[in-house]
């Protein structure tokens, strides 16, 4: 599982700083990881971050992949994603995953307040983006644990993916090598706050 190159290009992607995603994009392509696997992990991020960062994120990666064949380097496409049998239900498919993964169903006064939000969550993330197999669900809470510790006023959102994380298959040790590349490779004070939250989680 690819942690180290994963969690700067999820980071950068979050707070848009794309002259440091270009520079982690080259490291991340020189250490094996596929085009398909950086462009699923910006796709899955337009959840939480937003379409704008998403999208420029996107355009750092073609730019980045252009140059890099331009001077010959070769770098892997990947696998793409497992078509789905036509006629999915992904409603159906989506609300299993997302109740398997943070362990009961998800529901609440919020959800009855604001019912098009659960729909969204439940047909289009843990339906639509999360029945991609381009990236493993251990992956993809990897790259959504670190995009939202590099964000403000999300530690309720950042503690309960740190528990999704360990449902997915990620283990303490790895919550804990996530927060030190967020120190050593992104931003030292994210880092301390990530460690914060993965502590107080009940995840560590």
């Amino acid at each position: 599982m690819q942690i180290p190159p994963l969690v700067p290009l999820a980071a950068f992607t979050a707070t848009g700083d794309l002259a440091r995603l270009k520079d982690a994009l080259h490291q991340a392509l020189d250490a094996g990881l596929t085009i398909e696997q950086a462009k699923e992990a910006m796709v899955q991020l337009y959840a939480y971050c937003g379409f704008p960062r998403s999208l420029n994120a996107l355009g750092v990666l073609m730019q980045t992949v252009q140059e890099r064949r331009a001077r010959g380097c070769h770098d892997a496409d990947g696998r793409a994603a497992t078509p789905l049998p036509p006629g999915a239900d992904m409603l159906a498919r989506g609300t299993a995953t997302q109740t398997r993964l943070a362990g009961a169903p998800v529901q609440g006064p919020l959800f009855d307040f604001a019912p098009a939000i659960d729909h969204y969550l439940k047909r289009h993330l843990f339906g639509d983006i999360f029945a991609s197999d381009a990236l493993t669900e251990p992956e993809r809470e990897m790259v959504t644990i670190a995009a939202l510790a590099s964000l403000h006023g999300v530690d309720s959102q950042l503690a309960a993916h740190y528990r999704i994380g360990r449902n997915a298959g990620l283990s303490a040790a790895q919550l804990h090598h996530i927060v030190q590349v967020l120190t050593e490779r992104v931003d030292a004070e994210a880092g301390r706050h990530a460690a914060a939250v993965l502590q107080d989680s009940g995840a560590a």
